[in-house]
């Protein structure tokens, strides 16, 4: 099989693709390696890559149809993986046209270039910030998802519903991801694991929001990738009457209240967080947790990875890369 991974060089792209490579499959990653956080850290990640065999690499944002055009037509892909987004809640209030760029334009260019190859499936990252104001837990796929409480979520649930036209129209097979709230080794700097961590060894104070009881389902990178290349081997039915596409929840089924992320980082680092409380935000969910029963009836698989042990794992990761000043390898 060759797969294509866009954003190869972020947290799960770069995880993702070390799991197909270690199976034999051939792997082409593409990442246009913004500013958006650490390019060393993108760089550092990318190297895990590049010295695998079946592994070939090319800086090229999704934005650019020309490139992405020119990429297909070199490259015979059998499916993709979909990873290159902007990412972060916050970032969006203030930097909205990023995302119409990455988010809706480079969907668009990269699906339309999919049904023109007739790829076996596509496989994408949509998100459990979709479910937006929803107060019903678990949140199962079938819930409402038209309350978005910032324009990250809406630009990913228009990635489903723009998905699910083009399998309409085209049987293209594709499969969306709403993914809750991954962390571990590799993570990404703008997320509150990584910010609690380097502050708490700095003898920073951190900004603990609500008081720490907003929960997330956070879930653990090996665990996110279990479900993804699960999905991938798995494309559904593009019978014709059946709609060949799908959208399924991964995550850990056990939300965590950020007061517990917190005491599991002060654990791990042997040290006391000074914390400064702050009110919630507008853009932020209060809670997230994921009904994951059509992940496991697809894949069998279950979340394995609880949060104490994800989080030792990520700060001993972390003291390792912060402290050698270059990368180490995947745990």
């Amino acid at each position: 099989m060759k797969t294509l991974v866009t954003g190869a060089a972020g947290f799960i792209g770069m995880h993702s693709a070390l799991r197909l490579l270690e199976r034999g499959d051939t792997v082409v990653g593409i990442d246009d390696l913004n500013a958006y956080y650490s390019p060393r850290l993108k760089q550092d990640r990318l190297a895990q890559l590049t010295s695998r065999p079946g592994f070939s690499f090319e800086r090229l944002d999704v934005a650019d149809a020309p490139g992405l055009h020119a990429l297909f037509e070199r490259e015979s892909f059998d499916r993709v993986l979909h990873l290159a987004a902007q990412a972060g809640v916050r970032h969006s209030i203030d930097h909205a046209l990023d995302y119409g760029r990455a988010n809706l334009g480079g969907f668009l260019n990269l699906i339309e270039r999919c049904r023109h190859a007739r790829v076996r499936h596509l496989v994408y990252a949509s998100s459990s910030s979709v479910y937006g104001g929803n107060r019903k837990l678990p949140f199962a796929e079938d819930d409402r998802v038209d309350t978005p409480l910032n324009l990250y979520a809406a630009t990913k649930r228009a990635n489903e519903l723009m998905a699910q036209a083009y399998c309409h129209l085209y049987r293209l097979p594709a499969t969306g991801l709403r993914l809750f709230t991954a962390y571990g080794p590799w993570g990404r700097p703008d997320m509150a694991y990584w910010l609690f961590t380097q502050a708490i060894l700095e003898g920073r104070p951190i900004d603990v929001y609500a008081g720490g009881q907003m929960s997330r389902d956070f879930t653990y990178i090996d665990d996110v990738v279990d479900a993804i290349v699960g999905v991938l081997d798995r494309p559904p039915e593009a019978a014709r009457a059946q709609l060949p596409h799908r959208v399924l929840n991964v995550g850990n089924q056990r939300p965590e209240p950020l007061a517990a992320l917190i005491e599991c980082i002060e654990r791990a680092t042997g040290c006391t967080a000074q914390r400064r409380m702050r009110p919630m935000q507008d853009s932020d969910v209060a809670d997230t947790c994921a009904d994951v029963q059509q992940l496991a009836a697809l894949t069998g698989l279950t979340p394995r990875t609880p949060l104490p042990l994800g989080v030792e794992r990520f700060v001993a990761w972390y003291r390792g890369w912060r402290g050698e000043g270059r990368p180490t390898a995947v745990p």
